[in-house]
């Protein structure tokens, strides 16, 4: 907790430090998936970004309850009010119950999970498990004047909120251009002004998914969930809510409304918002048809995937920008951070082949000095991997004997890599998840190795250069040292 971070605060559109209601405890809310279908190379980044802040938080020393919902309920097909469930119209073009495939999905979105090695949250909650806490919410909008009946359905009403409160100020928007820019759109003719959003919506006869209220029997709308499980498990007031910058209108502007109308004041202290994964410019997502699923990165079965990338692939190339700014899919990016994360783990690896001496020629504590600011100044990963490179710089002179290094020093490099790396960036070598097959591989190599340097101590020079080069042919560079030779995967 010695760190002093700074993050970017949606809400007040600036970096502030962040200082915690309660220290050392942390409570940190995120945006889930809608589990009615695959996890798409878009659902990473939030999952990432915000697995790096609860590293990193944790890292820092905070107590940290981490909260990610799973909306099994009331998402429209068109994410407004009018619409089928977009759970329900897969149940019922799947012939399954809903909860099936909510069960399903969410499955593989923890698998896919566990593959990007993104940690688990504390607490988990299901929109349908909440449905009394939902309830609750809408009662006490009720008897704040902030919500509506209409033939059956619950709205929440904007303009009287608008009155006392401001509406927008999360996103920009004014509620006077909202009201005139307004007019009757079909099917929305139950709300009093079509910006209203719903609290609870009647349920049609065929509607599966639906409770009983005081209302109707229904369910409820979509952006009640987290406003009812965000304070339900972190309190009426809580430290940093996060999610993709696509929610931040309407979904988390009716959030910060529903709460505000509820308990009369706000409950997020800091609004944080990952920007979009993009292909061709365009936002990546299932409602325009143009995603890749995360399963289909990992396997390389999709037309424009020119091969497979590993999770940590992916991983690498998420981290490669920062989280507020928009990240451009392309197979020469995705190649790129291929290379960068192995040269990267290839130099975690050199750490433990350098001997220390009596004397350092290289400064330790100034990278570990830029790593954390980089971290701290809104957990921008980009410069801190950057730093990292630098690093690794100063690992290969050490390993070549350019350079000299302390054994009080070589532990600090050491430990330096393996928490930056491993525990806030979340990064693992994949080499060693593999096991048996690399350790064939490494026996291979050395044999090969060792039939090179009997052939350079014959003066067969052609023989030593033609395992070289057809090693490099393979993406595997090798190294001549004084101690002897040494190889890395760099492709």
């Amino acid at each position: 907790m010695e760190n002093k971070l700074f993050i970017y605060n949606t809400l007040n559109r600036k970096k502030e430090l962040f200082e915690p209601i309660n220290a050392p405890h942390v409570g940190l809310y995120v945006c889930g998936p809608t589990v009615y279908g695959d996890a798409h190379l878009g659902h990473s980044r939030p999952a990432i970004t915000f697995d790096i802040l609860f590293r990193f938080l944790k890292h820092s020393g905070y107590k940290v309850r981490y909260v990610r919902n799973i909306t099994d309920v009331g998402h429209l097909v068109n994410d407004a009010d009018e619409g089928e469930d977009k759970i329900a119209q897969k149940a019922r073009l799947e012939e399954l119950e809903p909860m099936e495939v909510v069960q399903y999905f969410t499955d593989r979105y923890h698998t896919n999970m566990d593959d990007l090695n993104v940690l688990k949250p504390s607490i988990e909650p299901r929109a349908s498990g909440h449905i009394i806490e939902q309830m609750e919410v809408i009662d006490k909008l009720f008897e704040n004047g902030f919500a509506y009946e209409s033939n059956g359905s619950v709205y929440f009403d904007v303009e009287s909120y608008s009155k006392q409160h401001d509406y927008g100020k999360l996103s920009g928007r004014k509620i006077e251009d909202l009201i005139s820019n307004t007019r009757e759109l079909e099917g929305q003719s139950e709300k009093k002004n079509s910006f209203d959003f719903a609290l609870w919506k009647k349920a049609n006869p065929e509607h599966i998914m639906r409770w009983p209220s005081k209302w109707s029997d229904g369910f409820p709308g979509w952006h009640l969930e987290c406003s009812a499980m965000s304070q339900k498990y972190l309190g009426s007031e809580f430290d940093i809510h996060g999610g993709g910058l696509d929610l931040q209108f309407p979904h988390h502007e009716c959030e910060i409304a529903q709460s505000t109308g509820a308990h009369g004041h706000e409950a997020v202290r800091y609004w944080m918002h990952n920007n979009m994964i993009t292909i061709n410019g365009q936002k990546m997502g299932k409602s325009l048809g143009n995603f890749i699923t995360l399963d289909q990165l990992f396997s390389g079965d999709n037309d424009v995937l020119e091969q497979a990338y590993s999770p940590m692939t992916i991983r690498f190339f998420i981290l490669q920008a920062h989280y507020r700014s928009p990240l451009d899919f392309s197979n020469d990016a995705l190649k790129a951070a291929e290379k960068g994360f192995n040269r990267l783990m290839a130099a975690v690896a050199t750490l433990d082949k350098i001997k220390s001496g009596a004397e350092s020629t290289v400064n330790v504590e100034e990278l570990k000095t830029k790593a954390y600011a980089a971290l701290n100044d809104d957990i921008n990963t980009p410069i801190l991997i950057a730093h990292l490179f630098d690093g690794v710089k100063m690992i290969n002179s050490l390993a070549a004997g350019k350079e000299q290094i302390t054994a009080e020093q070589l532990e600090d490099l050491k430990k330096l890599y393996n928490e930056l790396v491993y525990d806030v960036l979340g990064l693992k070598d994949e080499k060693e998840a593999e096991g048996g097959a690399n350790e064939i591989l490494d026996k291979l190599i050395s044999l090969l190795l060792t039939t090179r340097n009997e052939a350079k101590q014959n003066k067969d020079w052609a023989t030593a250069d033609k395992i070289r080069d057809e090693l490099n042919s393979y993406g595997i560079a090798i190294k001549d040292t004084k101690d002897g030779s040494e190889w890395e995967i760099i492709q």
